[in-house]
């Protein structure tokens, strides 16, 4: 006899279910987006700590990160080396001076259609990011059977973004999961008004 209570009971699914029944994890990071929402924190990123944070112990197919990029910058080369060596897949692009003297690279376009070309590779798309404009792409692997979690900071993080994700994760929630530990005996040195500290050479600092 069919059980209309079972049917109830199976259909709601604690936090801890949904993030078992994840599958095959992929990564696509923002490096400029998660940078600034860093700075509204006041912290700096452990990214070994944010991996397996954003990973939680599902099966990792691929952790991306995105950047655009100062050839000259040798802190900065060296931080992507290291990135490389631990985990993740950087993808880059040279930064464009802008007519008000700022420097940009924008990598919506390559994070768009590197979570297309690799559906069906993954069950569940992690991206760590706010901007709006990929919304639609996250719409578009949504309707291909990808399940989708956003990540970022919700004063940066556009509406849009949100509605078309199946979770929504808000980096003040985690902060303390994914922050750099302070050591006893490290100097400070002042970057862009905010104190970072200053880290061994097998783990540098993100600077975009």
């Amino acid at each position: 006899m069919f059980n209309n209570n079972h049917v109830e009971n199976s259909s709601i699914f604690t936090p801890e279910q949904v993030l078992e029944n994840r599958g095959r994890v992929a990564i696509f990071i923002d490096g400029s987006n998660l940078f600034y929402a860093a700075l509204q924190l006041g912290i700096e990123i452990d990214y070994t700590k944010l991996l397996c944070r954003l990973t939680a112990g599902s099966r990792l197919l691929r952790s991306f990160f995105y950047t655009g990029v100062d050839r000259t910058n040798e802190k900065q080369q060296g931080f992507l080396l290291w990135m490389r060596r631990n985990g993740y897949r950087v993808i880059s692009k040279d930064l464009v001076q802008l007519p008000d003297g700022s420097k940009k690279a924008n990598l919506d376009v390559e994070i768009a259609v590197d979570m297309m070309a690799l559906v069906g590779s993954y069950d569940t798309a992690v991206l760590v990011s706010g901007d709006g404009d990929l919304a639609y792409a996250v719409d578009a692997v949504s309707y291909r059977g990808v399940r989708v979690e956003v990540v970022s900071l919700r004063s940066m993080t556009s509406d849009s973004l949100i509605n078309v994700a199946d979770r929504y994760i808000d980096l003040d929630s985690i902060k303390e999961d994914i922050q750099k530990t302070p050591r006893q005996g490290y100097t400070y040195r002042p970057l862009t008004g905010i104190g970072l500290v200053e880290e061994p050479e097998e783990k540098p600092t993100f600077e975009p």
